[in-house]
C-alpha cells in the first residue's frame, strides 16, 4: 500500500476506538512503538495518523502523557434564551447560568478597560468620531478549561457611573446593569461567521493545530432602538454547539 494509505487505515481505526467510546475522554492512547507494532508500521507513518486526529480536534499530544483523547462534549448555546428572565433563586449572569444548568463549571477573567473600540465596533454602537466606550474582556473556563472569550462594548456615556465600569464579575450580569439604568436590551441583532483563529486567540484558548473558531456578534437594542452593546464571542468549533429555536406565532 501507499504511504498514505496506511496512515490513513490506522487514524481510521483509532477514530473509530474515540466515536465508538472504547477510548474514552482522557485515556491515553498505545505508544507510537505500541502502534507501530499493532498495524506493522514505521513511526512516520503513525506520527502522520496522529497528526491527522490532532487536527480533527480528537487528541492532544504532550511530551509526558503522549497522545490523550480530548472531551469533545460541546457547549450547548441557546443565544435566543439570553434576554429570558431568569429564575430569582438563580441570579447570575447568562453564560454561568448556561453552563451550570448543564451541570457544568462555569468561570471567568475579567479585564475591564475605556477605549477608542475599533472601527467596526464604533459603527454597531453608532458612536461619535472619537468616542469612548467601555469593554469588558472575558475568558470564560467550563470545567476548568479555556472554552471562549467575550469583549463586551458599552458606550462610555451611558454607563460610565456604573458597575460596568469596574473591574470583576458581575453576578447578576451586566444586561440587568442595563436595565437598571434604563436601557432594557428588547431586540438583537446576530450576525455569525466561521474563520482561523489568530496566534493570540490560539494560545488564549489552548487551540490545537487546524481548530477553526465560530466569531459570533451580537448588538442589542434599547426600547428607543439605540444600541447599547456589542459583544464579541470567539468560539472554538470543536467546543460548542449553536442552537436556534423559532416558533411561528
Amino acid at each position: 500500500m501507499a504511504r498514505s494509505t496506511l496512515y490513513q487505515q490506522v487514524a481510521s481505526e483509532l477514530r473509530r476506538a474515540i466515536y465508538s467510546g472504547d477510548l474514552g475522554p482522557g485515556d491515553q492512547l498505545p505508544t507510537e512503538a505500541d502502534l507501530m507494532s499493532s498495524y506493522g508500521v514505521s513511526r512516520n507513518t503513525v506520527r502522520l495518523a496522529l497528526g491527522e486526529l490532532v487536527n480533527e480536534g480528537l487528541i492532544s499530544r504532550t511530551p509526558r502523557r503522549g497522545s490523550i483523547v480530548r472531551d469533545r462534549r460541546p457547549l450547548l448555546m441557546y443565544p435566543q434564551r439570553e434576554l429570558t428572565p431568569q429564575p430569582a433563586s438563580a441570579p447570575r449572569e447568562a453564560f454561568g447560568f448556561a453552563v451550570s444548568q448543564e451541570g457544568r463549571e462555569p468561570s471567568q477573567v475579567i479585564e475591564v478597560s475605556i477605549v477608542e473600540p475599533p472601527e467596526e465596533i464604533a459603527i454597531r454602537l453608532e458612536l461619535p468620531d472619537g468616542g469612548l466606550a467601555v469593554v469588558r474582556r472575558r475568558l470564560r473556563f467550563v470545567d476548568g478549561q479555556p472554552y471562549n472569550t467575550n469583549d463586551s462594548y458599552f458606550p462610555h456615556a451611558l454607563v460610565g457611573d456604573s458597575e460596568i465600569v469596574r473591574p470583576g464579575d458581575i453576578v447578576r450580569g451586566a444586561n440587568r446593569v442595563l436595565e437598571e439604568l434604563g436601557h432594557p436590551q428588547v431586540r438583537v441583532v446576530d450576525d455569525i461567521s466561521a474563520r482561523m483563529p489568530t496566534p493570540t486567540e490560539s494560545a488564549r484558548l489552548e487551540l490545537e493545530p487546524g481548530t477553526p473558531v465560530v466569531e459570533y456578534v451580537r448588538v442589542g437594542y434599547d426600547s428607543d432602538d439605540v444600541p447599547v452593546r456589542v459583544a464579541v464571542s470567539v468560539l472554538p468549533a470543536d467546543k460548542h454547539l449553536i442552537r436556534y429555536e423559532l416558533e411561528r406565532r
